[in-house]
């Protein structure tokens, strides 16, 4: 799983590794006829330290190497800028596993990292997460360990991440700020105590309350304005720098029909070491009597045996990866004809899991740091992810459908009279979307629009 997690360009690097670590793994495709094919693959005077030869020379040692897939070295490679070599998830898994967790508590905390949208935070309610942990994973636990998981999660850099609001991002980051400084101590102050005046900009009351000077109040707030209310980062934001990544998988459009194929990065020419078999061949018709002889038998098959191995996890790791995206391309059919957003249909994670009979867990890591290049762009795989939302027809819409229009509306709303949540609620529901004031307001703060009141513009 852990080569699974591994973005395709650090694969390059990562069989590199293992290639100066392993001499019995080599590059290339391997197309000469097997030498040993006539051969007996035993010896009949086997000691109880010996071994079945057959199990490391193959019969058909031509199907067990990797190849290139179905892009040619023509084909163009498109990549798109991001920030930084890694996704912030993928930051956040390898601390994770900096952790003395047990196998229940490391799975709780991957489906938590897997829960966090682009901004780093985690807009599920962790009583769904019990449910879906016992439904989808087998793992019973209860809404007091997640949150104590989470907790754990919450510790991890960029600080904020993990947060389930505004208020609590900002917290866990003015938290690990605490030295003694007292424009910091008056700011966690106001975090705690005073954000729904901190918010609506009600200083007055604030310093009334606190009773503290205008310049300290300054102080405090000039403090919590250098936080980052989006620890995670967006792909708008990252996109600013210069940093590349290319896509994992590419979809093409033709007269209708989608084609999907898997970037040749990601499906190395791999294969054995003939002369490590040739080696073994060797050892295995000799007596082996001295103790350095079988250590050598030894040495050798542990090459040939780990070489084997990582063909076999870079084979599965091509596998999962196009089960999954075939799986998303067809879920979301509509949408990678058209480019159209709003025919994104309502998917999550164990829809895909249902239907290439995977854990949640694996479409989670998956979803969280491949890239898909399309006509319209290059997206990350998380990106068609969402919620379902019922419409007065009984439609099931997704929730990402219904925030692109809140965003549409904010966006060409008057400044000097924004739209309060309960007219944003009522433009959805003349739209046909049954949506209550507190999901518009929990939509809009997903979408790092703050209130009307902040929104205001004399």
């Amino acid at each position: 799983m852990k080569l699974l997690q591994v973005p395709t360009m650090e694969l390059d690097q990562r069989i590199k590794q293992e290639i100066e670590e392993n001499p019995a793994l080599e590059e290339g495709s391997d197309e000469l006829e097997d030498e040993f094919d006539n051969q007996d693959d035993t010896e009949e005077n086997d000691t109880d330290d010996e071994f079945d030869l057959s199990d490391y020379i193959d019969d058909d040692i031509a199907d067990y190497k990797t190849y290139a897939n179905n892009q040619s070295k023509d084909d163009e490679e498109r990549v798109i800028p991001l920030s930084g070599e890694q996704s912030f998830q993928e930051k956040l898994s390898e601390q994770l596993h900096l952790l003395d967790l047990n196998e229940t508590e490391f799975i709780i905390a991957d489906i938590l990292i897997g829960n966090l949208d682009e901004s780093g935070y985690l807009n599920r309610d962790l009583e769904a997460l019990v449910d879906d942990l016992a439904f989808s994973m087998n793992v019973i636990t209860s809404e007091q360990e997640v949150k104590s998981i989470l907790g754990l999660i919450q510790t991890f850099d960029p600080a904020g991440v993990g947060a389930r609001s505004l208020q609590e991002c900002l917290l866990l980051q003015i938290n690990r700020k605490q030295d003694g400084d007292i424009s910091r101590f008056t700011a966690k102050k106001i975090l705690e105590d005073f954000f729904e005046e901190f918010t609506k900009k009600h200083y007055d009351k604030i310093a009334l309350k606190l009773e503290i000077e205008d310049k300290d109040l300054k102080d405090a707030i000039d403090e919590i304005l250098r936080l980052n209310p989006k620890p995670g980062g967006s792909l708008r934001e990252s996109a600013k720098n210069q940093l590349q990544i290319t896509p994992d998988f590419v979809i093409n459009e033709t007269e209708g029909r989608l084609e999907l194929s898997l970037n040749s990065r990601n499906a190395p020419s791999l294969k054995v070491s003939r002369e490590y078999e040739s080696m073994l061949r060797s050892y295995s018709e000799g007596a082996k009597t001295t103790k350095s002889d079988k250590e050598a038998v030894s040495f050798v098959r542990q090459k040939l045996d780990g070489a084997k191995w990582f063909i076999d996890a870079i084979k599965q790791r091509q596998q999962t990866l196009l089960l999954t995206m075939n799986a998303i391309m067809n879920y979301q059919f509509a949408y990678f004809l058209s480019g159209d957003e709003a025919k994104l249909r309502p998917m999550i994670l164990k829809d895909i899991a249902d239907i290439v009979n995977l854990d949640i867990s694996t479409i989670s890591r998956v979803s969280n740091s491949k890239y898909v290049q399309t006509n319209f762009g290059i997206y990350p795989l998380k990106y068609f992810f969402s919620e379902s939302l019922s419409t007065d027809s009984g439609e099931e819409v997704s929730t990402r459908e219904v925030k692109k229009i809140l965003s549409e509306a904010i966006n060409s709303e008057s400044k000097k009279i924004p739209l309060t949540d309960e007219k944003l609620m009522d433009l959805l529901n003349e739209k046909g979307y049954n949506i209550a004031r507190r999901t518009v307001a929990k939509y809009r703060e997903q979408l790092n629009f703050p209130v009307a009141r902040m929104r205001k513009e004399l």
